[in-house]
């Protein structure tokens, strides 16, 4: 007779403890434990299914890795290249922000003979039907099913033999051999090791939708990140229409790397060259408009950062940042303040990074400063002029990486005029094929302020 085994679980990270307890000493957060249960049969308790043998690490043979292109060159550049065979890949993002969607027209143009298997725990087959008319999807070797019993799904793959298995979503799914709720902790963990052993043991690509919680991670235990192979996050707001596509977490490929694509009534589009986009309609002769370089991944992106500074009469004056950390605002007002002698003290300033991107480098701290003294003195910043640097607590200019792939992007969009930190001036001399932009170097922030304005 099954036995059953009686657990609270943190709902949050998966923390488990024999009895309840109001504060998670794992994740610090209140009131997430629940009661599950977990049946182990001694039937299959301790039973050795395979003899592994260790192996020399000079006899392993890899060859070359199987990778085939999902048909967009924007997700292949964020997989590093496409999909691996036998590969677990999840994919999180916030509710309605185009999951589904995305991976419906990887379906349509990933180069593979296969058959794909959509398994849908949240929407019916005609459901499904409806959207890929709207987005054209016509794939003879798509096939649909709408099943959330795990073994149900199990039977199904190993019936059809798939390629790609595609689980959409991962907490609709449940074992019914764990009594706790489909969503849970204890299902998201069983469920998704055994689409692990599905995909490293026949070869097959499982792609899993995985929600996120209010604080923009995905739920489930943190465990469930560390069992995928990628990890990756479908960012946006959903009153704009460009959407990224960040890798986080990618055993055969680069971490960081984004693809960007933006939401039309025909579906995810993939765009190209990001700076034209991210700049087209920006003002002229503005105050408080300044253009940076900013990396994400390998890729430089050419990014408008808007500043507005408008004097106060209340005692606190307001400090609001979009698209950017608030405290490094804060940090770079003061050191305007300290170091030029800029009285910001009885000004509001609003700071905001244009096309609802979220930018964390430090590169793009010289933008932010030269945005605000534009706004502040009321001059606007020459619209030819694009920059990049690191601002230090004393207003040096710190050097930032990979200067050669901002300062040729700068180039290669038509800017004449680019700032750079004094120590990345010997590279920019060992460079080629810079007529037409003429680069300076600046060694504090009064040597950017004097070149400006």
């Amino acid at each position: 007779m099954a036995k059953l085994k009686s657990v609270f679980v943190c709902q949050e990270c998966g923390y488990e403890s024999n009895g309840w307890l109001g504060k998670c000493p794992g994740c610090n957060e209140w009131n997430t434990f629940v009661e599950e249960y977990q049946e182990h049969s001694a039937k299959t308790a301790g039973t050795i299914v395979k003899d592994n043998v260790p192996v020399s690490i000079n006899d392993i043979d890899i060859g070359d890795e199987e990778r085939y292109s999902t048909g967009m060159k924007e997700m292949d550049r964020v997989l590093g290249g496409g999909v691996i065979k036998g590969s677990l890949i999840l994919v999180g993002g916030d509710p309605g922000i185009g999951k589904s969607t995305l991976l419906l027209q990887v379906c349509e143009g990933v180069k593979f003979n296969s058959k794909i298997l959509y398994v849908s725990g949240e929407e019916s087959i005609k459901q499904i039907k409806v959207r890929a008319d709207r987005l054209s999807i016509k794939n003879s070797n798509l096939l649909m099913v709408s099943e959330t019993n795990f073994k149900v799904i199990q039977r199904i793959i190993e019936k059809e033999k798939p390629g790609i298995v595609i689980i959409d979503s991962i907490q609709t799914v449940f074992n019914d051999e764990l009594s706790s709720a489909p969503g849970s902790v204890s299902q998201v963990r069983d469920v998704t090791t055994g689409l692990m052993r599905i995909a490293k043991g026949n070869g097959i690509t499982i792609i899993i939708v995985g929600h996120v919680t209010k604080e923009g991670a995905i739920a489930g235990p943190r465990v469930l990140e560390h069992m995928v192979d990628t990890v990756l996050y479908f960012e946006g707001e959903r009153h704009i229409s460009y959407r990224i596509l960040r890798a986080v977490k990618n055993r055969f490929g680069s971490t960081n790397e984004i693809g960007i694509f933006e939401m039309r009534d025909v579906g995810l589009v993939e765009v190209d060259n990001p700076s034209m986009s991210l700049l087209s309609g920006r003002p002229k002769n503005v105050s408080g408009s300044v253009v940076i370089s900013n990396l994400e991944g390998t890729r430089p992106m050419l990014i408008e950062i808007q500043a507005l500074v408008s004097p106060t009469s209340f005692g606190m004056p307001r400090r609001m940042a979009m698209g950017i950390d608030y405290n490094r605002v804060s940090l770079l007002m003061a050191v305007l303040e300290k170091r030029v002698g800029m009285q910001l003290s009885n000004y509001d300033a609003y700071v905001n990074v244009v096309g609802g991107l979220k930018i964390d480098e430090p590169s793009s701290d010289l933008g932010v400063v030269a945005a605000i003294a534009s706004s502040f003195r009321n001059i606007p910043v020459n619209p030819g002029v694009v920059m990049m640097g690191e601002v230090g607590l004393t207003g040096e200019i710190r050097a930032v990486s990979q200067i050669d792939k901002r300062i040729m992007e700068a180039e290669r969009i038509g800017f004449q005029e680019c700032l750079i930190p004094k120590g990345n001036m010997k590279m920019v001399q060992q460079m080629k094929g810079l007529e037409g932009l003429k680069v300076k170097a600046v060694e504090n922030v009064g040597d950017v302020l004097d070149i400006l304005f």
